[in-house]
């Protein structure tokens, strides 16, 4: 069971990024999923889940900018991130049943 994130890199502020997961070892559809990061010197913060059936969820302070999504066909997770701010600069880790990946830095600055 292992989950591999990508896409991370450094963007100026307002800019975009497009976060994958992929999982392996296990049917993505029988699970729900979500993002969650970690700012430098801070805890865990929830990003974003999406369930089996597709709803979806959003921290307030992502909620309009990012987007969650699942590829169940090719067991991948995305989280679509738009009008990124200083603030969303962190590491972004995918967590699915319990499994977490070794994150995606996404660092944004100008």
């Amino acid at each position: 069971v292992q989950l591999v994130e990508s896409g991370g890199g450094l963007v100026q502020p307002g800019g975009s990024l497009r976060l994958s997961c992929a999982a392996s070892g296990f049917t993505l559809s029988k699970y729900s999923m979500t993002w969650v990061r970690q700012a430098p010197g801070k805890g865990l913060e929830w990003v974003s889940s999406i369930g089996t059936g597709g709803y979806t969820d959003y921290a307030d302070s992502v909620k309009g900018r990012f987007t969650i999504s699942r590829d169940n066909a090719n067991n991948m997770i995305f989280l679509q991130m738009n009008s990124l701010k200083h603030e969303d600069t962190a590491v972004y880790y995918c967590n699915v049943a319990g499994t977490w990946g070794q994150g995606t830095q996404v660092t944004v600055s100008s």
